[in-house]
């Protein structure tokens, strides 16, 4: 079961520093080339490159015909990421000061084991290198007690600056001495370090039905984009983007608001000799899945699910829509995905916000903004979307991969008359 290799690739994949490293090294392993955006690239048709950007974002892709099927996922998730000067000293205990990255749910935080990881910049006398890095230890945000906080289960705003802090220790330490040895004798000039979930992903319920992991929005999507990249065998040329960054925005230069994407694709058509009418000609036969997950019908809050399209977890990918286009789903997009999906005999199921609840943006209205392309959002159901722990069920994976895998090898499934 590809769900199995899910859970454990994800347990990897701490940051998005993290997923990428193991995203490069599963590519490498099944063949997959790496290049750099400083360098001039030699592709050949039937080819299979990656490239990288700020160790946070990757573009793997197979090179096939002259229309692009692309897949993109985002490598981020709402975290605490740790201020230089972290470290205080408050009731003899060390704390660090952190500030929030993304749309967390705060309270899901408290008392559970975390980590430290990330990315140091190290200078030696071979110049600034970047190095991941674990800490290996375990901090803790804790909850105050209900006899200090009496209107705690009726609802308590939580102040990141005041009420996040995790604890280190008793000892006063800072995240240059804490990674010292990782750097190797070099000096540390900053990091980019977040704090991690250090509960492994899990089955359960009755016949191992559900999981639970952190970063299950949007890790589900890159290795569910990954897995089927490995497997596919496409005509057209298959590309895998996965960006940094979705979370606050995406304008970044390893979001997809960057010209990541957008300069890769143009590369490619170079390789393939393709002129500038031709590689535009290429991009009017493209198209992209922009895969993040969906709201899941929630047993304890039904009414909060659109009342005429139930979304159940178990009960296939996700096609989501939005008549003010936060999803870029159209009756065309639509159309041409539930195509490919019943010829490869992938489950589906439609999604709809609730008419009266905010609907969040996705990454391809964002992408869409640099390669006007036709694109479609999908997902998988899950609970607890932003939680620190979410929740999914174990079925829908598989039926992901399968269906990337189906529409990296789309060609004539893809037109329309």
């Amino acid at each position: 079961m590809n769900v199995k290799n899910l859970l454990v690739d994800m347990n990897k994949s701490k940051t998005p520093f993290h997923v990428v490293d193991n995203a490069a090294a599963i590519l490498t392993k099944e063949g997959f080339e790496r290049i750099r955006e400083d360098e001039a690239w030699k592709l050949k048709k039937g080819g299979k490159y990656f490239v990288t950007k700020n160790d946070s974002a990757l573009i793997a892709f197979i090179v096939g015909g002259a229309a692009f099927n692309i897949v993109a996922a985002h490598t981020d998730s709402p975290v605490f990421k740790i201020k230089a000067k972290a470290s205080t000293t408050v009731a003899q205990f060390c704390k660090l000061n952190v500030e929030s990255y993304g749309g967390g749910i705060y309270s899901t935080w408290f008392d559970r084991k975390l980590g430290i990881a990330g990315r140091i910049l190290v200078k030696s006398a071979s110049g600034i290198k970047s190095v991941l890095v674990d800490s290996g230890i375990t901090v803790v945000i804790p909850n105050l007690a209900i006899h200090l906080n009496r209107s705690v289960n009726e609802g308590v705003a939580i102040n990141a600056q005041r009420d996040m802090s995790p604890i280190i220790g008793n000892e006063n330490i800072t995240m240059e001495e804490l990674f010292a040895p990782q750097a190797n004798g070099g000096t540390i000039l900053d990091y980019d370090l977040f704090l991690y979930v250090k509960e492994e992903p899990y089955f359960f319920g009755k016949d191992d039905c559900l999981i639970a992991s952190s970063r299950l929005d949007d890790l589900e999507g890159v290795y569910g984009g990954l897995y089927a990249l490995m497997q596919a065998k496409p005509d057209n040329t298959a590309v895998l983007a996965l960006f940094d960054n979705e979370e606050v925005g995406s304008a970044t230069k390893q979001g997809a608001g960057s010209t990541f994407l957008s300069d890769t694709v143009k590369r490619i058509s170079l390789n393939l000799s393709l002129n500038e009418e031709e590689h535009m000609m290429a991009l009017a036969r493209s198209i992209m899945v922009s895969m993040d997950n969906a709201h899941g019908k929630h047993p304890n809050r039904p009414d909060l699910n659109d009342p005429t399209n139930d979304v159940v977890l178990n009960g296939g990918i996700v096609i989501k829509h939005h008549a003010n286009q936060h999803y870029t789903t159209d009756g065309i997009s639509s159309a041409l995905i539930k195509n490919v999906f019943d010829k490869a005999g992938v489950k589906y199921q439609d999604f709809y916000m609730r008419s009266d609840l905010r609907c969040g943006g996705t990454l391809g209205a964002i992408s869409s903004s640099q390669l006007s392309i036709r694109s479609v959002d999908i997902g998988l159901a899950q609970w607890a979307m932003h939680s620190a722990v979410e929740s999914a069920g174990a079925k829908d994976f598989d039926e992901l991969v399968k269906g990337l895998k189906a529409f990296f090898d789309a060609s004539n499934e893809l037109k329309l008359n």
